[in-house]
Protein backbone atom coordinates (compact mmCIF):
# COMPACT_ATOMS: atom_id res chain seq x y z
CA UNK A 1 0.00 0.00 0.00
CA UNK A 2 1.79 3.19 -1.21
CA UNK A 3 0.88 6.17 0.99
CA UNK A 4 3.00 9.69 0.80
CA UNK A 5 3.26 12.25 3.61
CA UNK A 6 4.02 15.56 2.96
CA UNK A 7 5.08 17.75 5.95
CA UNK A 8 4.70 20.70 3.74
CA UNK A 9 0.74 21.41 2.77
CA UNK A 10 -0.32 22.05 6.21
CA UNK A 11 -2.75 18.58 6.00
CA UNK A 12 -2.73 17.12 9.36
CA UNK A 13 -0.68 13.45 8.82
CA UNK A 14 -3.89 11.42 10.09
CA UNK A 15 -5.86 13.09 7.63
CA UNK A 16 -3.47 12.67 4.58
CA UNK A 17 -3.49 8.88 5.94
CA UNK A 18 -7.19 8.66 5.88
CA UNK A 19 -7.78 10.34 2.17
CA UNK A 20 -5.12 8.39 0.69
CA UNK A 21 -6.76 5.30 2.26
CA UNK A 22 -10.04 6.38 0.65
CA UNK A 23 -8.71 7.54 -2.43
CA UNK A 24 -7.20 3.31 -2.93
CA UNK A 25 -11.14 2.26 -1.88
CA UNK A 26 -12.24 4.61 -4.88
CA UNK A 27 -9.59 3.71 -7.07
CA UNK A 28 -10.67 -0.49 -6.65
CA UNK A 29 -6.85 -0.67 -5.50
CA UNK A 30 -8.18 -1.82 -1.93
CA UNK A 31 -11.10 -4.05 -2.48
CA UNK A 32 -13.49 -4.91 0.41
CA UNK A 33 -12.20 -7.81 2.73
CA UNK A 34 -8.47 -6.55 2.06
CA UNK A 35 -6.52 -6.26 4.89
CA UNK A 36 -4.64 -2.73 5.78
CA UNK A 37 -1.00 -2.97 7.05
CA UNK A 38 -0.98 -3.45 11.22
CA UNK A 39 -0.94 0.15 13.16
CA UNK A 40 2.82 -0.18 14.14
CA UNK A 41 3.86 -1.61 10.20
CA UNK A 42 2.50 1.33 8.71
CA UNK A 43 3.99 3.74 11.03
CA UNK A 44 7.34 2.46 10.90
CA UNK A 45 7.16 2.36 6.81
CA UNK A 46 5.51 6.38 6.69
CA UNK A 47 8.03 7.51 9.32
CA UNK A 48 4.99 8.44 11.94
CA UNK A 49 3.41 8.29 15.37
CA UNK A 50 1.53 4.88 15.53
CA UNK A 51 -1.00 6.91 17.19
CA UNK A 52 -1.33 8.86 14.23
CA UNK A 53 -2.11 5.96 12.16
CA UNK A 54 -4.75 4.62 14.88
CA UNK A 55 -6.53 7.90 14.75
CA UNK A 56 -6.35 7.55 11.14
CA UNK A 57 -7.90 3.95 11.38
CA UNK A 58 -10.70 4.93 14.15
CA UNK A 59 -11.51 8.09 11.13
CA UNK A 60 -11.64 4.98 8.69
CA UNK A 61 -13.89 2.78 10.71
CA UNK A 62 -16.19 5.02 12.13
CA UNK A 63 -17.16 6.51 8.67
CA UNK A 64 -17.65 2.79 7.09
CA UNK A 65 -14.39 2.29 5.16
CA UNK A 66 -12.83 -0.27 7.23
CA UNK A 67 -13.36 -2.76 10.04
CA UNK A 68 -11.52 -3.91 13.16
CA UNK A 69 -11.96 -7.55 13.44
CA UNK A 70 -10.58 -8.22 17.05
CA UNK A 71 -7.18 -9.69 17.04
CA UNK A 72 -7.76 -10.26 13.58
CA UNK A 73 -6.70 -6.96 12.15
CA UNK A 74 -8.19 -3.85 10.06
CA UNK A 75 -10.10 -4.65 7.03
CA UNK A 76 -11.75 -2.95 4.28
CA UNK A 77 -15.67 -3.38 4.81
CA UNK A 78 -18.38 -4.70 2.16
CA UNK A 79 -19.69 -1.49 1.51
CA UNK A 80 -17.59 -0.14 -0.40
CA UNK A 81 -19.28 0.13 -3.75
CA UNK A 82 -21.33 3.00 -2.86
CA UNK A 83 -18.80 4.54 -0.86
CA UNK A 84 -16.37 4.12 -3.49
CA UNK A 85 -18.68 5.72 -5.96
CA UNK A 86 -18.88 8.87 -4.30
CA UNK A 87 -15.31 9.24 -3.60
CA UNK A 88 -14.45 8.55 -6.73
CA UNK A 89 -16.71 11.50 -7.89
CA UNK A 90 -15.70 13.77 -5.13
CA UNK A 91 -11.51 13.71 -6.11
CA UNK A 92 -13.09 13.80 -9.69
CA UNK A 93 -14.87 17.02 -8.80
CA UNK A 94 -12.12 18.58 -6.74
CA UNK A 95 -9.87 18.07 -10.45
CA UNK A 96 -11.90 18.95 -12.35
CA UNK A 97 -12.49 22.30 -10.19
CA UNK A 98 -8.09 22.51 -10.75
CA UNK A 99 -8.57 21.99 -14.25
CA UNK A 100 -11.26 24.31 -14.91
CA UNK A 101 -9.64 27.24 -12.87
CA UNK A 102 -6.57 26.87 -14.46
CA UNK A 103 -8.11 26.76 -17.97
CA UNK A 104 -10.02 30.63 -17.02
CA UNK A 105 -6.75 32.08 -15.33
CA UNK A 106 -5.38 31.01 -19.07
CA UNK A 107 -8.14 32.74 -21.15
CA UNK A 108 -8.45 29.08 -22.60
CA UNK A 109 -13.05 28.65 -23.35
CA UNK A 110 -14.57 26.17 -22.06
CA UNK A 111 -15.08 24.18 -25.77
CA UNK A 112 -11.68 24.24 -25.47
CA UNK A 113 -11.41 22.12 -22.33
CA UNK A 114 -13.62 19.72 -23.19
CA UNK A 115 -12.72 18.64 -26.71
CA UNK A 116 -9.24 18.79 -25.06
CA UNK A 117 -10.61 15.92 -22.18
CA UNK A 118 -12.39 13.93 -24.91
CA UNK A 119 -9.10 13.89 -26.94
CA UNK A 120 -7.40 12.64 -24.00
CA UNK A 121 -9.67 10.00 -22.98
CA UNK A 122 -9.74 8.31 -26.73
CA UNK A 123 -6.13 8.13 -26.54
CA UNK A 124 -6.33 6.79 -23.30
CA UNK A 125 -8.63 4.59 -23.69
CA UNK A 126 -6.76 1.93 -25.35
CA UNK A 127 -4.45 2.15 -22.56
CA UNK A 128 -6.78 1.70 -19.79
CA UNK A 129 -8.45 -1.48 -21.50
CA UNK A 130 -4.60 -3.20 -21.46
CA UNK A 131 -4.16 -3.22 -17.75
Amino acid sequence: MLIHISTNDGVPIYLQVVNQIKYLVAAGRLTAGEELPPIRVLANQLLINPNTVARAYRELEVTGIVEKRRTAGTYVTDQGSPLARRERVKILTERIDGLVAEALQMNIALEDVLKLVEQRHIALQPALTKE
